[in-house]
């Protein structure tokens, strides 16, 4: 059905009820944006992000341009969009890890329950009961769709969209887990948040790997969150050391923000990490075959990049732990039938010993028949 107009207060009415609604759900932060709001700047950004390659292989950005750039070719009904903002603040600064060679830095939103489960299950139940009180038509998104959902937030006042590209408030810093619900009903909209990073570059600055060529652009390529999970592959040798022990995701340029809070001064976030997340041993996740991985990691989006990549990712880790008690269990690597694995392997070892100990292990891998892996044993005895 097309966009339904309201009276004022009746449009105001329906507002209030959603917001209550929103809130009583769970959700920190709700309000109102009109979907026409982010036509003037957004779909330049993205054909701009585009051209630059800056995706990387993400092609599905570009196969929906069109339907990302503008709500309302994604739904011609589109009236207006509810944005919802939910805390998980973690209760400390989780760079912390960082220092613990030893053990796996993984992002915080993945320490926990998949974000996409939970807030879809509570937009559909706020959706449904707005439906049922004004006949509107709606749809609820959260994420996985094509909705820009940080240029909808910042227009809807919920925050702004910082120089690391990611969404910022005055009130939760750079945690908040964003959903959509866009309805036929036409409410009134919110203001917008004003940017306030200033002159700070912060989160520009930290970047490991120089991911920002420029204050509120990011090439993803170069991103360690694209990296480790994303990249399918070997990852790329310029960025391994700089990955440090990061082995799904990297929360750098969010947690140097300023705008942040932990501890106590931050509001009790929905989602508490769990203890076995927060900084598993690395020698522990080696140990994960398939099966116990898939256990590991039920329900959490940790779980959709499949045990490969993981341990490609942890193994990248252990060479930079300098850490040799680990290097028995990175050579049980050496004959995993996943060749990204071995070759991970084969690099994590080449920092952990000395050429002797490396060139017994290369001869008991003679065997080796795959080029990307073979590439891995030539680049062990001949780097600096």
């Amino acid at each position: 059905m097309p966009a339904t107009p309201q009276t004022g207060n009746k449009a105001e009415r329906l507002k209030a009820f959603l917001i209550l609604e929103a809130r009583a759900a769970g959700f920190d932060v709700a309000r109102i944006v009109a979907p026409d709001a982010i036509a003037d700047h957004a779909p330049a950004g993205l054909d701009a992000y585009l051209k630059a390659g800056h995706h990387g292989t993400m092609a599905w950005m570009e196969d929906t341009r069109d339907r990302r750039s503008d709500p309302r070719v994604l739904w011609p009904e589109t009236g207006s969009i509810l944005m919802l903002g939910m805390n998980y603040g973690p209760d400390r600064n989780p760079m912390e890890v960082l220092a613990r060679t030893d053990r796996a830095a993984i992002s915080v939103y993945a320490q926990n329950r998949d974000y996409h489960d939970l807030i879809k299950g509570k937009l559909k139940g706020i959706a449904g009961r707005f439906a049922a009180r004004s006949g509107a038509d709606v749809k609820v998104f959260v994420d996985t769709a094509p909705v820009m959902e940080k240029p909808l937030a910042e227009k809807a006042g919920i925050g702004w969209q910082g120089k690391h590209s990611n969404l910022v408030s005055r009130e939760f810093g750079s945690w908040l887990f964003l959903g959509s619900i866009f309805t036929s009903a036409v409410l009134p909209p919110d203001p917008p948040e004003l940017d306030h990073c200033g002159s700070c570059r912060a989160c520009l600055d930290i970047c490991p790997t120089d991911a920002f060529p420029a204050p509120y652009r990011l090439d993803a390529r170069r991103c360690i969150s694209y990296l480790t999970i994303e990249h399918k592959g070997p990852i790329p040798h310029e960025f391994r050391r700089a990955m440090g022990n990061r082995i799904f995701g990297c929360d750098d340029c969010l947690a140097v923000c300023p705008w942040n809070k932990f501890a106590s001064d931050a509001r009790e976030a929905k989602l508490q990490a769990r203890d076995d997340l927060k900084a598993p041993k690395l020698a522990d996740l080696l140990d994960l075959d398939d099966a116990a991985f898939r256990v590991l990691f039920k329900g959490s989006p940790v779980k959709r990049i499949g045990r490969d990549r993981f341990i490609r990712n942890v193994l990248i880790a252990c060479g930079n732990s300098a850490d040799p008690s680990l290097a028995e269990k990175c050579s049980d690597h050496l004959h995993d039938p996943n060749p990204d694995v071995r070759g991970s392997a084969v690099w994590a070892l080449s920092q952990l010993l000395g050429r002797d100990e490396l060139l017994s292990l290369q001869a008991r891998s003679k065997e080796e028949t795959d080029d990307t892996v073979r590439d891995e044993w030539h680049r062990a005895f001949t780097q600096d």
